[in-house]
């Protein structure tokens, strides 16, 4: 989207108030270590609203899903040996996936460097309208 980016206000009632939610029972080990990462970095944003929760177990998911193909292919190695040689793992492809799609979430959630930064940027700049004309 270009032009100047809408600023995003703090709906009240909106956030989950309180202690940062614990990990749902049914996410895997690795999902909710990943939780317990990233959960109260997005709570002390106060970005935890009950629509990113979704997006929350999404990327808990993707992001445990990417170390459990890790643990397998340090078990198995990388290529395995079939009738027509040796082929990269089949858990390397499910592990790209993986993290294009963590990559992804992560930027929806706010976790990527360059998003914080633009947030920064956004809340330093000033109203004047003569800096729209230099930017």
């Amino acid at each position: 989207m270009r032009g100047r980016k809408p600023k995003l206000k703090v709906i009240e009632g909106g956030l989950t108030q309180g202690r940062c939610p614990p990990a749902p029972a049914w996410l895997t080990a690795q999902a909710k270590a990943e939780w317990r990462r990233a959960a109260p970095e997005i709570h002390g944003r106060k970005l935890l609203t009950p629509d990113t929760l979704a997006t929350l177990e999404s990327y808990c998911i993707v992001a445990g899903l990417v170390r459990e193909l890790e643990e397998v292919m340090g078990r198995d190695g990388r290529m395995i040996e079939t009738e027509d040689g040796p082929k990269p793992h089949p858990a390397f492809k499910m592990q790209s996936a993986a993290m294009r799609e963590a990559r992804l979430l992560a930027t929806e959630l706010g976790f990527m460097p360059h998003r914080r930064a633009a947030k920064t940027q956004e809340e330093s700049k000033s109203d004047d309208w003569a800096d729209d004309l230099l930017a």
